[in-house]
């Protein structure tokens, strides 16, 4: 009796100490990378309100840059009242990381109260939107930009569905955003696509899903995103000139200055990764785009480097900073060896 009753702490004694060292692996997640409270809410539960703050990837990639974990985190810690949904079309809704394996971005988000990664689903999404009759014929493989293109579709759909902000996956948020339905203006008179928010089913976005497929053309480039928006927004009113630093009003959308997302325009995109003295305050800003599709370069946050997007990333996405900023050793604090950037 006694020996079986050994037997059987050594039996626990032995799965406990595995369970541990689970735990203790760097890999994200044991079971999942959802926590359960998370993973059971679609996004019809998350977006219901119509106050999320929407990022979409349409690519399969399901590690997130270290770009992409500070537009998320960034989000998240403006809008700790709001839900941050990430649509990422490679995953799937049992999605489990395989074992082992190293998704430090994807855990890091994950680990955020207010942080939900949910999967794309185009056909579903774009149901009873004039999208819909377009994205069953379209073939995907055949398309030019596609993974561009489907993203101005899929951010029109959701956010006409369920309201809220849409934000570029390069988009470092600074401050909340006043404004319910707006666009934001790149340039005078020239509207982006990267950043827009409103309230569920409202007219203009029904209208630039319909003129987006009137119009169709994925072979010029931005006709599908920005030049979309800002012919609809002619439409809709009379585009004028910015006065100072006032935004404009049009019936019931504004259009946001400038320098509300834009304060550095693409031509200087580098500005970013450049050491200034004294640095800006962006006190009229609420969110940066760092233009990342201009970065071919492949410029990098450098821990210790004292640029500009270090000092954005260590103040308003603390955790990415710490755990995926790499020195010029290639070193992450607190960790030993090198790494990819």
């Amino acid at each position: 009796m006694l020996k079986e009753l050994q037997l059987s702490l050594l039996v626990v004694l032995l799965l406990s100490c595995g369970f541990l060292y689970q735990l203790t692996l760097k890999p994200s997640c044991l079971f999942s990378c959802r926590p359960p409270h998370k993973s059971q809410q679609g996004p019809e539960a998350l977006l219901g309100k119509g106050r999320s703050i929407v990022f979409l990837e349409t690519s399969e990639r399901t590690e997130p840059s270290p770009l992409v974990s500070c537009a998320v985190e960034s989000a998240a810690k403006v809008y700790p009242g709001q839900p941050v949904v990430f649509f990422m079309k490679g995953l799937s809704s049992s999605t489990q990381l395989p074992p082992n394996a190293t998704y430090p971005a994807f855990s890091l988000l994950s680990a955020i109260d207010n942080v939900f990664l949910v999967p794309l689903d185009m056909k579903s999404l774009f149901e009873d939107t004039p999208l819909s009759s377009w994205y069953t014929q379209i073939n995907a493989s055949a398309e030019r930009n596609w993974l561009h293109v489907s993203s101005d579709a899929s951010r029109l759909a959701i956010i006409w569905k369920y309201g809220g902000v849409y934000m570029d996956t390069d988009i470092i948020s600074i401050r909340p955003i006043p404004a319910e339905n707006f666009l934001a203006a790149q340039a005078s008179r020239y509207s982006s696509n990267g950043v827009f928010g409103f309230l569920p089913r409202h007219a203009f976005l029904w209208q630039c899903m319909e003129n987006f497929v009137e119009h169709y053309n994925s072979y010029i480039w931005g006709n599908q995103g920005p030049d979309l928006m800002t012919r609809m927004l002619r439409v809709w009113c009379k585009l004028e000139d910015f006065q100072e630093l006032s935004d404009l009003r049009c019936l019931n959308v504004s259009f946001l200055h400038p320098q509300r997302f834009y304060p550095i325009s693409y031509p200087e995109w580098r500005r970013y990764y450049e050491v200034w003295s004294p640095e800006p305050s962006f006190n009229n800003s609420y969110a940066l785009h760092l233009w990342n599709y201009m970065n071919q370069e492949g410029k990098a946050v450098v821990r210790g480097s004292n640029t500009l997007v270090e000092n954005l990333y260590r103040k308003h996405c603390p955790r990415t900073y710490r755990d995926l900023i790499r020195g010029p050793e290639g070193l992450v604090a607190g960790q030993l060896g090198t790494g990819n950037k």
